[in-house]
């Protein structure tokens, strides 16, 4: 899209500022009634239904800060594109996701998304990747890139970065999916490579631009990595690695999952044996076999290599919330179990934590303090459930009240 916007468009760009991407709530009322009329109804209040209302009441605190038309416009006229389903560049498979399908995508890149991920692998893993990891990875992606297939990733330190680099190497394409604006360096460090990713492939984010990422926002982009690419490569993840929160959304959506093996004493490695073991994942050492894995008539012999070139992939945050902790008892009957007093923090760790609570946690400041109602706003919350939240945080040893509002707890 470029500096023309037509009100469907409009509509669907005002929805990534109101509601958080994932939201299934918000999802269905557009299947059903179409985002102009759904935008109308928040503006106006009125959708039917206590649990709708409940969530109008969290859209709605946000409608202050809706850019307009022009503002939207002029983000496109900058090199920033907004596609929604129905757009020729729209990936298709994105519906898999169903109603936690994003409401509409940015993006900043010269490549087609659409096109280019029709044949993709997403290469995830550790932040604090190895050498063994980093070069795997890029090893890879390289010569994935240089047989035409398209390499997602997200953007951040470790196999992530590998990857893209390998992918750039190769003069492929490359994808980075961002939990934050696609005009963000974030990280900071990798603003010469986002860059570079944009001028050599895309750039693509649920959020608007000028957002910042938080712990939060990582998990929840990661279903979009998993849905875009045709399979998903993990190496040197973590048992509570966010590579595996990808791996999870990757198998649950039915895509084709891969691992790299690694020793058996590196804890970078068990969640890679954990999904070949567990989740039936397939165990992978060469771009050969990534590609075979993911043809469905296997590699053309011409792209087959001499057996023994490891090479593999990963990706991802170590974002801390891979897998449940506890078999058996859900993460809200955990939380619940903060409430009953300061021997909570003890047993409740932060990635048992309830989505809601997570987000709270995630826009409570370190310094100063904040007000319930600005918690509200940039957690995407009704008030009501802010303070529900706090009261549970503030239980749990995260969160503590201050003489401005309510801040992260000194430790």
């Amino acid at each position: 899209m470029t500096g023309f916007l037509d009100a469907e468009s409009y509509a669907r760009a005002v929805l990534t500022y109101l509601a958080e991407p994932g939201d299934v709530r918000l999802g269905a009322l557009i299947r059903t009634r179409g985002a102009r009329q759904v935008l109308d109804a928040i503006k106006a209040g009125d959708v039917a239904g206590s649990a709708a209302q409940r969530a109008m009441e969290r859209w709605r605190v946000r409608l202050e800060g809706i850019p307009s038309a022009e503002e939207v416009a002029g983000f496109c006229r900058s090199g920033i594109r907004l596609i929604h389903p129905g757009d020729p560049e729209w990936p298709g498979q994105l519906a898999d996701l169903g109603d936690a399908q994003p409401y509409a995508l940015w993006l900043r890149g010269t490549a087609d998304l659409r096109f280019n991920c029709l044949r993709s692998v997403a290469i995830v893993g550790s932040r604090a990747a190895t050498a063994y990891g980093s070069y795997v990875a890029s090893e890879v992606a390289a010569s994935v890139a240089a047989r035409g297939w398209t390499v997602i990733s997200g953007g951040a330190y470790g196999v992530d970065a590998a990857a893209h680099r390998g992918a750039l190497g190769a003069d492929g394409v490359t994808v980075a999916v961002l939990a934050c604006g696609v005009d963000m360096p974030y990280p900071a460090g990798h603003r010469d490579l986002l860059d570079a990713i944009a001028a050599q492939g895309v750039i693509v984010s649920e959020w608007p631009p000028g957002w910042n990422a938080t712990r939060l926002r990582f998990l929840v982009r990661n279903r979009v990595i998993a849905a875009l690419a045709t399979g998903t490569l993990v190496v040197e993840a973590g048992r509570r690695s966010g590579a595996l929160n990808s791996a999870r959304h990757a198998r649950d959506l039915n895509r084709r999952l891969m691992a790299v093996p690694g020793p058996v004493t590196s804890d970078l490695s068990a969640g890679c044996h954990h999904i070949i073991r567990e989740w039936q994942g397939v165990l992978v050492t060469s771009a050969a076999e990534v590609i075979e894995h993911l043809s469905p008539l296997g590699a053309p012999q011409e792209a087959r290599e001499p057996a023994g070139a490891a090479e593999s992939a990963g990706a991802g945050e170590s974002a801390g919330a891979g897998e449940s902790a506890g078999a058996g008892e859900s993460a809200g009957a955990r939380e619940g179990r903060a409430r009953t007093g300061s021997r909570a923090a003890a047993v409740i760790d932060r990635d048992e934590l309830a989505p809601e609570t997570a987000a709270v946690l995630d826009a409570l400041p370190a310094r100063g303090g904040m007000g319930p109602a600005r918690v509200a706003v940039r957690a995407g919350l009704d008030l009501r459930t802010v303070m529900r939240c706090l009261g549970v945080l503030a239980a749990g040893g995260f969160a503590e009240r201050c003489d401005a509002g309510w801040r992260l707890r000194r430790t």
